[in-house]
């Protein structure tokens, strides 16, 4: 067979049915042959980062790897962004990009460049591909590495004259089956640690959702009577938030995560990686008197940052499954610490309701208000897809997640992640409603999603918490005074741009052009002029509206979520030092 074909059928024998691009002269060999391939679909994006985006989405809403196609050196850098979102989720993607061809690489032609150079600080492993019959392998061990632990995105660069070539290869070698990671080593010794504790603790990360690892982690929390926190900035359920022994997100602060830990003796930190602290602090996160056991599918996690009494490398969901039933009925104070622990945790969050509920009103709303109103109109399957930086925090005090896979997030920080993230969570399970939650300034990054969503009519609900300024790094100055960190396609015939046809009359009142300039105050404000949000939908060919109110809000939520089409809701609130 060709190499294409070759190419294709590793694809097929991967899972592959949707494989996300944004095509150029150099993939064209490749868009045409997928044009072959009826059980394959082509979902287009209009940019490369949108395309990494939904590719993320997806992968994290199927559990297998996806399949990623940009265009030669600019269409990889514009999705750089999701590449490094993709590494630090840790979510499994195999990307390809077309180069020039080879016979004309030495004379330096327009859009080549060095592709492995480029993709090499952002993915895992980059492939090379220079002869044909290397393409197949090379792809198969792509995907198999994607998915090793650490999991994150693989690169391949392939010549367009090398996926032209009529040069016989071989069919490629049948899939690998390979088993998951056992117990770790040195569990037994962690479970007898665990009971000895007087004031134990456990860490839920983010390995523990990708593993499918919840049910198991509350079971030892149970067991224990432990009190739980999610690691910082969690992007995914690794623990129910209405559990009586969840304590809330650990704040990505060394001096924050050490009072957080204090007290407790021995702690349980379980697919977090390297602890993350978002901004430098002296100190470690871990207090004085406090013995870590550390778990992680990763071998380089264990005693990376701190020092830790136990370092557990294997299997995070066999190693909490064989801890649980090691511990059940092991630990007679257990039922009371839950009790004792639970009616803490009831009254912190019986308050921050009673926070939200007083400040309801008319737009422009406090924050906490419309978060919780916002919740209060979702279905009760639904998939939140979170970028909205600040009000994303209230939003993790009010939103209960309780059924994995529910929560979808980046801890990466490249913005622009949330729209396109969205539309491939609900490609990938469409049986489950997706909500986005979204920033202005995150949904200005991103808008090019919008298209994609509205060209393939994908049923899901986009809400922007519209401020109108930059308010994180507001609130950065507010408290350190000084602002220091700024400083430091369809088949052929179907990749067309429409419907809908875009009227770039409304991207220029979107903006406010005509106007008056756009106004930055500071360098943080969006405003003058207000954005309108539903002007952009309605430019991409999306229903777009405005919630006047936290009432209104929960009822254009609730009957958004039910519909069978896109829907963007802009909700009005309140900028820095007003609400909460």
């Amino acid at each position: 067979m060709k190499p294409v074909d070759a190419m294709l059928e590793v694809l097929r024998d991967e899972g592959v049915t949707r494989i996300f691009g944004n095509p150029g002269t150099t993939e064209l060999p490749f868009v045409e042959a997928v044009a072959r391939a009826p059980e394959f679909q082509y979902v287009l994006g209009v940019q490369e980062a949108s395309v990494v985006a939904m590719a993320d989405g997806y992968a994290r809403a199927t559990g297998r790897p996806a399949f990623v196609s940009l265009h030669i050196a600019a269409g990889l850098a514009n999705g750089m962004v999701g590449l490094l979102n993709a590494s630090r989720s840790r979510t499994p993607l195999v990307v390809t990009a077309g180069q020039q061809d080879r016979r004309h690489l030495a004379q330096d032609p327009m859009l080549s460049g060095d592709l492995l150079g480029l993709a090499r600080a952002a993915v895992k492993h980059t492939f090379d591909v220079q002869h044909a019959h290397d393409l197949a392998g090379m792809l198969r061990r792509a995907f198999a590495l994607a998915v090793q632990p650490p999991a994150g995105p693989v690169f391949l660069s392939i010549p367009m004259d090398l996926i032209e070539e009529e040069t016989p290869v071989a069919p490629p070698a049948p899939k690998s089956r390979l088993h998951g990671l056992g117990p770790a080593a040195g569990w037994p010794e962690a479970a007898e640690l665990l009971a000895a504790a007087k004031r134990p603790a456990v860490v839920a990360g983010d390995g523990v959702g990708r593993d499918s690892a919840v049910a198991e982690i509350v079971a030892v929390a149970e067991a224990i009577g432990a009190t739980v926190f999610h690691q910082p900035m969690h992007d995914g359920v690794d623990f129910p938030t209405t559990h009586p022994l969840h304590a809330g997100m650990l704040d990505a602060r060394h001096s924050a995560i050490r009072t957080a830990l204090e007290g407790h003796d021995v702690v349980l930190i379980a697919g977090t990686h390297a602890f993350m602290a978002h901004h430098y602090e002296p100190g470690p996160p871990i207090p004085d008197g406090t013995s870590v056991i550390q778990l992680d599918s990763d071998s380089a996690e264990p005693g990376r940052n701190f020092p830790v009494a136990l370092g557990l490398v294997g299997g995070i969901r066999a190693t909490l499954a064989a801890l649980a039933t090691q511990l059940a009925g092991k630990v007679p104070e257990a039922r009371s610490r839950v009790e004792r622990i639970g009616r803490v945790h009831e009254a912190a969050r019986a308050l921050v309701r009673e926070q939200a509920l007083a400040a309801y009103g008319d737009a422009p709303m406090d924050p906490l208000a419309a978060v919780h109103a916002l919740v209060a109109g979702l279905p009760d399957d639904a998939v939140v897809v979170e970028e909205a930086i600040t009000s994303g925090l209230l939003l993790r005090q009010v939103l209960p997640l309780v059924r994995p896979r529910s929560y979808v997030h980046t801890v990466g920080g490249g913005l622009g992640s949330g729209i396109g993230a969205a539309v491939g969570s609900r490609m990938g399970d469409p049986s489950r409603p997706v909500v986005a939650v979204l920033g202005d300034g995150c949904t200005l990054f991103g808008l090019q999603g919008l298209w994609s969503a509205a060209h393939y009519g994908v049923p899901l609900t986009f809400v922007v918490m519209n401020n109108g300024e930059y308010r994180t790094l507001k609130e950065t100055v507010a408290r350190r005074g000084r602002l220091r960190a700024a400083a430091a396609h369809q088949r052929p015939g179907g990749l067309e741009l429409a419907p809908p046809r875009l009227d770039l009359s409304g991207a220029a009142a979107f903006l406010g052009l005509g106007a008056g300039a756009m106004g930055c105050p500071g360098g943080l404000d969006l405003t003058p002029p207000q954005l309108d949000f539903t002007r952009v939908a309605e430019f991409f060919g999306i229903r777009g509206v405005r919630a006047g109110s936290t009432a209104h809000l929960t009822e254009e939520v609730a009957r958004a979520a039910a519909g069978t089409e896109p829907v963007l809701i802009d909700v009005p609130v309140m900028g820095h030092g007003a609400g909460v």
